[in-house]
């Protein structure tokens, strides 16, 4: 199966600190190719542009990484434009304007996603300062958290601990399933939002220097945590559909390789979930590759050992693997 590149969409009111997330990942994503799309482009201050009056193209930011803009209608446009680079990118970044509607914006990108790019998730950026008071003015703000994959909460340095806990308990009333990441000056581990290669030695930190403190146990990105699950028994589809469906509301991703025991011995089903985009794509075996489920789990707040449970309670039952119709609650969801 040829790489599929994910796509996020990052969403937030103006002044949220998109811009600055933005930064962050462009100046933190290790050896990650990050292709950024813009729209409002003229306002958009990222500080690795090198663009000089080139707006309308894709460009290169000097770093490794892409910039173009984009108005919201042609989104599928520039996608196909960055599916001919695609060996030059690893990610692409859309940040909607701070007025967007970012249903639509999440629409237009799976209508254009193709062969070639999968979905990376809307990224809802809160400025926990100004929360509250632009919440009264624009309750359509709740919709579109309600819409989120995950909520980044920004700005906590802005606001004492009432206040942090006001907004956090009305993005939970929106959006009761997405992991809410709380962060200052849009300091999102970029490997929450996709894999990228981790220079050896460097530790990424949300907010915090380097060297600042030795206790890890107190850096935000010890906030979530990845969760691996490896089973040589086949999975039966239908459990494991139901465990997507339910699943916490502080897991974000799912991707990985799943055996299941209903398809022929050669079919690899790799799954890729964010959020409640869930999406599995056939393909075979490589030469050699044990045939077995591998699946790495990335939220918040994960209990590991009911995770554990929970997938081991998916193992197929010997009659599982004699049903002809054993597979169809994962083929609604196949690309």
């Amino acid at each position: 199966m040829s790489r599929r590149i994910p796509v996020v969409v990052l969403a937030g009111f103006l002044g949220a600190g998109k811009t600055t997330l933005l930064n962050h990942l462009l100046r933190s994503g290790g050896d990650a190719r990050i292709a950024v799309v813009v729209n409002d482009f003229g306002s958009v201050g990222i500080d690795a542009m090198r663009l000089a009056g080139q707006a309308g193209a894709v460009v290169g930011l000097g770093n490794g990484c892409l910039c173009c803009e984009v108005g919201e209608d042609g989104v599928g446009a520039v996608l196909e434009d960055l599916a001919r680079r695609r060996d030059e990118i690893d990610v692409i970044v859309i940040e909607a304007s701070g007025i967007a509607e970012p249903g639509a914006l999440v629409r237009m990108v799976l209508d254009g996603l193709g062969r070639h790019f999968s979905f990376g998730g809307l990224v809802e950026v809160v400025d926990a300062a100004e929360f509250e008071a632009t919440r009264r003015r624009h309750r359509q703000l709740d919709t579109h958290l309600g819409l989120a994959d995950l909520v980044v909460l920004n700005k906590i340095d802005r606001v004492g601990p009432g206040t942090l806990w006001r907004v956090r308990r009305l993005c939970r009333e929106a959006n009761p399933r997405a992991p809410i990441v709380p962060v200052q000056d849009g300091a999102v581990d970029p490997a929450l939002l996709f894999d990228i290669e981790i220079v050896p030695g460097r530790q990424l930190m949300l907010g915090e220097q380097v060297g600042e403190t030795d206790d890890h146990t107190a850096h935000l990105h010890a906030g979530y945590q990845s969760v691996s699950f490896v089973c040589d028994e086949p999975l039966d589809a239908g459990r494991l559909q139901d465990l997507l469906d339910a699943r916490p509301s502080g897991l974000y991703r799912v991707k990985g390789s799943v055996r299941f025991a209903a398809a022929p011995t050669r079919d690899r089903w790799d799954l890729h979930t964010v959020g409640r985009y869930v999406r599995f794509h056939r393909t075979r075996w490589d030469a050699g590759e044990p045939r077995r489920t591998t699946l790495l789990l990335i939220g918040t707040g994960l209990d590991e050992t009911a995770l554990h449970r929970q997938l081991r309670a998916c193992v197929a039952a010997d009659d599982d693997r004699r049903d002809p119709d054993a597979l169809l609650p994962v083929v609604r969801y196949a690309v």
